[in-house]
């Protein structure tokens, strides 16, 4: 029994640190771009990087730079290898070739030098991967005790600060059953910010969700962007994509098409397949079809 919650115990403090992230306002020292006249520094790097699944060639020699304090939105249609991207980043799947830097350092290829690394580079799934015999609290603190190995009290305070900052502070004592996917998606992200990342991966986080939940979950991550995180996000929200973005990377068929300010991208896109990718979009906000 007690090897089990051992277990239990390690897959928490990894999945923590997979989503792992700080509060707002503390992640912003460490992700904020550089001052005037100086050269951005380069947080995330994919360098000519391909992954297969079998014989499936998923990501074709991918090159992408990402600034510190940047907020690059991935899009792209289904299967064009947006989530495999996100993935790779903190090496929830390997790559056959290539190279991935994060704040100057190499992805480690396993044990505990992986383990150190997910807790700089926090994620958000699609689905919460909450623990359903924990409460709020304990989700959200589990990480920081036994990854970041901060003591239970200031644990708990730090949760319920980042609980607060997501509106739920009010609910740290339910279990996730007793939430709604929108609320449970928050305490998640509350989740990744305690482990105090440099980056933030978000991987479709709301495509899961009942739609009225949709933005209470957009609205956290914008406050986020505004603090100054580094952050990727893959989307298929494409007026958020607008607003929130300092770049709109197009992917389509494993490759990179586009990279621009999403002014540039969603008003005058490059690519016929760009183009006819933004023909087939409702956008849901009326001021974006201009």
């Amino acid at each position: 029994m007690s090897n089990n919650i051992a277990e239990q115990a390690d897959e928490a403090a990894t999945r923590a640190a997979t989503q792992n992230p700080d509060a707002f306002a503390a992640a912003a020292p460490s992700s904020a771009p550089a001052g005037i006249g100086k050269a951005p520094k380069k947080m995330i790097e994919l360098i000519d990087v391909d992954k297969y699944f079998g014989s499936l060639h998923v990501l074709k020699h991918v090159n992408m730079t990402i600034n510190a304090g940047e907020v690059v939105v991935v899009i792209g249609p289904s299967g064009s290898g947006k989530s495999t991207l996100c993935r790779t980043i903190n090496r929830l799947e390997t790559i056959q070739s290539g190279s991935i830097v994060v704040d100057d350092k190499e992805i480690p290829a396993e044990g505990r030098a992986l383990a150190k690394f997910r807790a700089e580079v926090g994620m958000v799934f699609q689905q919460f991967n909450l623990f359903a015999n924990k409460t709020v609290l304990q989700n959200v603190t589990l990480g920081p005790v036994k990854v970041r190995r901060l003591k239970k009290s200031e644990a708990e305070k730090l949760a319920l600060q980042l609980l607060d900052r997501v509106g739920l502070k009010d609910q740290a004592h339910k279990y996730p059953a007793q939430l709604s996917g929108g609320q449970q998606q928050r305490v998640a992200i509350a989740r990744a910010l305690a482990m105090k990342p440099k980056a933030l991966l978000f991987d479709e986080p709301t495509s899961a969700l009942d739609p009225e939940m949709v933005q209470e979950v957009l609205d956290v991550i914008l406050a986020l962007a505004k603090e100054g995180l580094t952050m990727v996000i893959v989307t298929h929200e494409m007026a958020f994509a607008r607003d929130v973005a300092d770049r709109i990377i197009f992917m389509n068929d494993g490759e990179i098409l586009e990279d621009a300010p999403p002014e540039e991208f969603f008003q005058a896109p490059k690519t016929e397949r760009a183009r006819n990718f933004l023909s087939m979009i409702s956008w849901h906000n009326p001021s974006a079809a201009a």
